[in-house]
C-alpha cells in the first residue's frame, strides 16, 4: 500500500512540473506575441479560429528564413545608436564650425576691401602732395631746373628720369604728360580694383641749362640734392617729429650746402633735424654741437657746446637753424 501511494504521489509531483512548464510556455509566447504585436502595430489577440497547416507552414518558413538572414548579418554591436548619435553631434558640430569660419571668411574679405581702399586713398592723397611738395622743391634747389613725380608700371619699362632710360624724342613729350596726369588710373589699382604691387614712384628731374639724363650721368651734388628735395617732398606731406640726416651734404659745394641749409631753416620750427657732418658751414649752422675728441690720455669723450644765438646768426648770416651737428 505504501508502495502504491509513493509511485501515485511521483506521478503527481511529475503532472505539476509538466502543468508548471506549460503555464511557463504559455507566459514566454504570451509575452512574444505581445513583442510581436507591438512591432507590428496591432493587438495582442490570440485568433479565434486555430490555425490552418498550410499557414503554420508558411509561417515556419518564414521565421526560419529570416533567421538565416540575422544569422548573415553577424554580430550585432550593442553600441551601434551610442555611436550613431555620437558621429551625428559631431558632424552637427562641423557643420556650425563651417558656418562660422564662411562668415568670418566673408567679413574678412569686406575688411581686405576697406582695408586696401583705404591703402589706395591715403597713398594717392601722400603722392599728390609729395608731388607737389617735390616740384616746388626742385625748383627752389635746382633754380630753373624742374622736377616732378609719377607713378609707373614696372613693366613698362625706363623711363626718361633718374634710373636709366634714355631721352624722349620730342613728339612722346604730349604723351608723356597725358600718361603723367592720371597717376590714380591703372597705375594705381590692379585687375581687381586693388592695389597693385606693381606699381612704383618714378623721379623726373631735369636741372638748369640740362636735358634729362640718367642717374649714373648726373654728378654726385646734384644726386645729393634729388635725394634732398624727396626726402623734404615726403617730409612735408607726412611731418615727423625728427630727422636723422648723415652726410647728405658731404658732395654738395658751397652754393649747394647754402641752399641745403636755407631748407633746413625754413623748416627748423615743424621738426628738429640731427645732422651727422663734416662741412663746416653745417657745424657753424647748427644750434648745438656734439662731438668726439680724444685727448691726451689716449681716451675718447664726448664734447657737445650750445651756439649762442648771435654767433650762429653771425657766422650763417641767417637764423639759425634746428638742427644737431656731430
Amino acid at each position: 500500500m505504501q508502495r502504491l501511494l509513493r509511485e501515485r504521489a511521483e506521478d503527481v509531483t511529475v503532472a505539476e512540473v509538466r502543468a508548471q512548464q506549460s503555464r511557463d510556455q504559455e507566459a514566454e509566447a504570451a509575452q512574444e506575441l505581445a513583442d510581436v504585436a507591438a512591432v507590428l502595430g496591432l493587438a495582442a489577440e490570440p485568433r479565434e479560429d486555430p490555425l490552418q497547416p498550410q499557414d503554420a507552414a508558411a509561417l515556419q518558413q518564414r521565421l526560419e528564413r529570416l533567421a538565416r538572414r540575422r544569422e548573415q548579418l553577424g554580430p550585432v554591436n550593442p553600441l551601434a545608436q551610442a555611436e550613431y548619435e555620437e558621429a551625428l553631434a559631431h558632424v552637427e558640430e562641423l557643420e556650425r564650425q563651417r558656418t562660422d569660419l564662411e562668415t568670418a571668411l566673408r567679413e574678412l574679405r569686406v575688411l581686405l576691401r576697406d582695408t586696401d581702399r583705404v591703402i589706395r586713398q591715403t597713398f594717392e592723397e601722400t603722392f599728390a602732395a609729395a608731388a607737389s611738395n617735390f616740384e616746388e622743391l626742385a625748383e627752389t634747389l635746382f633754380p630753373g631746373g624742374r622736377g616732378r613725380l609719377r607713378l609707373v608700371r614696372e613693366d613698362t619699362g625706363p623711363r626718361p628720369v633718374l634710373g636709366g632710360a634714355e631721352a624722349a624724342a620730342p613728339g612722346d613729350e604730349a604723351e608723356a604728360a597725358a600718361e603723367a596726369a592720371e597717376p590714380s588710373g591703372d597705375a594705381g589699382e590692379g585687375r581687381d580694383g586693388g592695389p597693385d604691387d606693381d606699381v612704383g614712384v618714378e623721379i623726373e628731374i631735369t636741372p638748369a641749362g640740362k636735358a634729362t639724363k640718367r642717374l649714373s650721368l648726373l654728378s654726385g651734388g646734384e644726386k645729393s640734392m634729388t635725394a634732398i628735395a624727396f626726402l623734404f617732398a615726403v617730409f612735408l606731406a607726412r611731418p615727423c617729429p625728427f630727422y636723422i640726416l648723415d652726410e647728405v651734404e658731404a658732395a654738395l659745394d658751397d652754393i649747394n650746402i647754402a641752399r641745403f641749409l636755407e631748407l633746413l631753416r625754413r623748416h627748423a620750427d615743424r621738426a628738429q633735424f640731427i645732422v651727422v657732418t663734416h662741412q663746416r658751414r653745417t657745424m657753424e649752422a647748427a644750434d648745438t654741437l656734439y662731438g668726439v675728441s680724444m685727448g691726451d690720455d689716449g681716451v675718447s669723450k664726448v664734447v657737445s657746446r650750445r651756439l649762442p644765438q648771435e654767433v650762429a646768426v653771425d657766422e650763417a648770416e641767417a637764423p639759425p637753424a634746428a638742427a644737431d651737428a656731430a
